[in-house]
């Protein structure tokens, strides 16, 4: 599976996933908010990981089948 993600970065910006997703800023916070998309927060900084974002398209690749 090819992905439109940064492969030297672990975890993402919400403004990377964002792009990636092709989503909105609202879209991308509400997915964090639901505990659909894992994120932590280091400081005032949100990282995504790159692991739980693959995690999230997969998972919503298999229930689109």
């Amino acid at each position: 599976m090819s992905s439109a993600l940064p492969t030297t970065h672990q975890a993402l910006k919400v403004p990377e996933v964002m792009e990636a997703l092709g989503l909105s800023r609202f879209k991308v916070y509400d997915l964090i908010r639901s505990r659909e998309l894992p994120s932590i927060t280091i400081g005032r900084a949100r990282r995504i990981p790159a692991d739980s974002l693959r995690t999230f398209m997969e998972t919503k690749l298999e229930e689109a089948a």
